[in-house]
């Protein structure tokens, strides 16, 4: 359970701690290649409110570019004690943070690896970053220069995907809840032209699974598709809210069966999103939880996570719900939605860094 908002730090705190380690009462760790952007996945992050970051110039092992995200109950470490080669820093939550921060810096000699849907051959890496910002499904990139060896793999331009829209870690139906989204949540680039959104109720597309994700409804499964560079189409199955992300170029096989529904990618075109306003009785958004707040209503639920800026989603639990200690309750919710490597590491003769769509 998360912590009321009384107990959540309201003080906005930019300052960086250099060869300071919050020691403990680790959530998890990810990979960054800076501070700042450390700085940002834990602002990101549901429950983060402070971090230790493990730099470049770390010496006691090989963790370097570990982001260790963490919290406590009081909002603050529990100790702070000297550590050559880290940095440690706070949540910037409380301060109004952009939700997709410009990441303008690049890195030399740091490969992210990993997460590529797409090469080609560029002749230097700023020409990479060029394509990685004209791409839409481009989140960061790797290139690897003339000096590099083996010799055949340089001015390889890698281009890499994370996921910019929000995600739901588990959907599920529970009595005496109801869930819904943001309103101020976009779920489709911007674009004059509106998609002509194609479902196919009551029909599966037979095989070329890519990957599986939860999603509320059929149009959030479509947007979750078309946010990803190789799906082509997709199958919601909606008893277990999961939804099929499928991949194949060639053929689109159909087959008749109840509660699944299909359709395909939309393409360069503004999708409607009238659906993402339509709280869903009865279902669970489990996870992923900033706080929780005592409010009336479920409408009042949706007002606040639309007003606040670091809420995506929320659950509200009603006054029909068999616990009481738990009614009332507004779970404001989000998921990391900024560009984030699977990895990070230090490789000669190699430059990574961000699209910068996000600075224009």
């Amino acid at each position: 359970t998360p912590p009321p908002p009384s107990l959540i730090p309201v003080e906005c705190q930019r300052e960086l701690l250099e060869n300071i380690d919050f020691p403990g009462t680790d959530i998890k760790h990810e990979y960054s290649p800076d501070v700042h952007h450390c700085q940002q996945l834990c602002t990101q992050y549901p429950s983060c409110l402070f971090f230790t970051f493990l730099r470049a110039d770390w010496t006691n092992d090989k963790r370097h570019f570990y982001c260790y995200l963490k919290s406590t109950p009081s909002g603050q470490p529990k100790v702070q004690k000297v550590l050559s080669g880290v940095t440690s820093g706070y949540s910037l939550k409380p301060c109004g943070p952009n939700p997709q921060p410009c990441l303008s810096r690049v890195y030399p000699n740091v490969d992210f690896l990993g997460a590529d849907y797409r090469t080609l051959f560029t002749s230097d890496y700023e020409e990479c970053q060029r394509v990685c910002t004209k791409d839409p499904f481009c989140q960061f990139f790797t290139f690897i220069n003339g000096v590099f060896t083996p010799e055949n793999y340089r001015y390889k331009c890698h281009l890499k995907f994370s996921w910019t829209l929000p995600r739901t870690l588990n959907v599920n139906r529970k009595s005496g809840v109801v869930s819904g989204f943001s309103h101020s949540v976009q779920f489709s680039e911007p674009s004059d032209t509106p998609c002509s959104m194609k479902l196919f109720p009551s029909t599966d597309i037979v095989g070329g699974t890519l990957e599986s994700q939860f999603a509320g409804t059929p149009e959030h499964c479509l947007a979750l598709c078309s946010a990803h560079p190789r799906c082509t189409y997709f199958s919601f199955e909606s008893n277990s809210f999961t939804c099929r992300l499928k991949n194949n170029a060639n053929e689109l096989v159909i087959q008749a069966k109840e509660g699944v529904t299909s359709g395909i990618a939309t393409h360069f075109c503004q999708q409607n999103s009238d659906w993402a306003k339509t709280a869903l009785e009865g279902v669970d958004f489990q996870g992923s939880d900033i706080r929780f707040e005592l409010l009336d209503d479920a409408e009042t639920c949706q007002k606040t996570c639309s007003i606040d800026q670091n809420c995506q989603f929320y659950t509200y639990v009603d006054d029909s719900f068999h616990d009481s200690a738990y009614r009332r309750r507004c779970y404001l919710k989000r998921f990391t939605t900024m560009p984030a490597p699977p990895k990070v590491s230090k490789l000669t003769n190699v430059v990574s860094g961000f699209t910068l769509r996000n600075c224009i």
